[in-house]
């Protein structure tokens, strides 16, 4: 049978802190050795970045590893903001095979190549962490994406440090400082994922109808510029408060609906515009006839995603999940609602004591309507189950 369990210490001394939650998780497991660890590390243990690993494998030698360093740490059900975390996470996971992998920038493998090296025959599911300074997670998930569509994707971007070489990402017993670190979990386990945008749209959904790369020009055949001008006009005061320093672009990933509903679009930063064209920079390509509406984000609207896509998840009646990997944003958190664990908590009560890790990092990995994006500002869970 499948299990998990999460451990959190916020012990200042490294070693200290390995031991009780290594302490926590045997104990949890009735001692049966774990296949896969997962390894969260607050910024406060930047002294010990390498040592963590090996004082980790020296608690659980035969397990696989990985993991990467952070700002912030989610374990044991809390999300640790401030101060020192350390949060491992261990699942004892039979009929999986564990593929880890390590890839740098320069290593953009073909998908032959990708479905070679990873998966054999199988449909593995992915969980990837990666470093923000020397690595371009978009063309790699693209990649993962062409070789592997039917396979999920989820990670997060590691937040502990200003510069390249800050952070560390752990796979197995290798610690690198750049790249992009992963596990592909194939066989006897379903992952399914849930990405939480919390964005609310404003005004209607429009036509783009000219477009070139990430600039956008015209909708429903008039300055863009313009358009986004009306829709603020008609905000209430609260709300174009909100629209100075929150507005984004929803583009659709779906065609030919009748209606679209919040979280139908992939959220993107609009990055500029051009009063003399009328056009409007986006932090994405466009195309014409696309779908597009504007969004804001706020404590409100990130609730409400989050709460409806839960409360959608679980009533599906389906089989219990194992457990769960958190992958959420910086600008989340206590900063964001005004409390502490809102988003674990939410999680606990819609889908009952699941265990929870994860980190707060500089993005977050998952899909959209099927593909893989980037994302920020986001919630992004896996959550995993055993298949039979």
């Amino acid at each position: 049978m499948m299990r998990w369990s999460s451990a959190l210490s916020q012990s200042p001394d490294l070693v200290t802190a390995v031991r009780e939650a290594a302490t926590s998780l045997r104990a949890d497991l009735d001692a049966v050795d774990p296949n896969l660890i997962l390894l969260f590390l607050s910024e406060h243990h930047k002294e010990g970045f390498r040592e963590a690993s090996a004082l980790v494998g020296s608690e659980f030698g035969s397990s696989l590893l990985l993991g990467c360093t952070a700002r912030s740490i989610i374990g044991g059900g809390r999300e640790v903001e401030h101060g020192p975390g350390l949060s491992l996470a261990a699942g004892i996971l039979p009929g999986v095979t564990l593929r880890p992998f390590h890839f740098e920038a320069g290593d953009l493998p073909t998908a032959e190549v990708l479905r070679s090296r990873m998966a054999g025959n199988d449909t593995p599911h992915f969980l990837l962490l990666s470093d923000p300074f020397s690595f371009d997670v978009e063309p790699f998930v693209r990649g993962l994406d062409a070789a592997f569509p039917e396979s999920q994707k989820v990670g997060g971007v590691a937040s502990s440090g200003v510069a390249p070489g800050d952070n560390a990402l752990y796979v197995g017993s290798e610690v690198h400082r750049s790249g992009l670190v992963g596990v592909a979990l194939s066989g006897n386990v379903e992952v399914e994922t849930l990405v939480a945008q919390g964005c609310r749209p404003i005004g209607s959904p429009l036509f783009v109808t000219r477009a070139h790369e990430n600039v956008l020009y015209e909708l429903d055949g008039r300055d863009a510029l313009g358009v986004l001008r009306e829709v603020y006009e008609d905000l209430c005061p609260a709300d174009r408060d909100l629209a100075r320093g929150s507005l984004f672009l929803g583009i659709e990933m779906r065609q030919a609906r009748d209606a679209y509903h919040p979280g139908d679009f992939l959220i993107r930063n609009l990055r500029g515009s051009d009063e003399e064209e009328g056009s409007l920079l986006v932090g994405a390509v466009v195309h014409e006839r696309q779908v597009v509406q504007f969004h804001l984000r706020d404590a409100r609207a990130s609730a409400e995603d989050l709460e409806e896509r839960l409360e959608r998840l679980g009533a599906g009646g389906s089989r219990a999940f194992a457990g769960a990997v958190l992958f959420s944003c910086l600008g989340r958190g206590a900063g964001l609602y005004g409390e502490p664990d809102h988003d674990s908590d939410a999680l606990r009560r819609h889908l009952g004591s699941i265990p929870i890790a994860g980190f707060f990092g500089n993005g977050e990995i998952g899909p959209v309507e099927k593909a893989t994006f980037l994302h920020g500002y986001t919630s992004a869970f896996a959550l995993l189950r055993a298949r039979d």
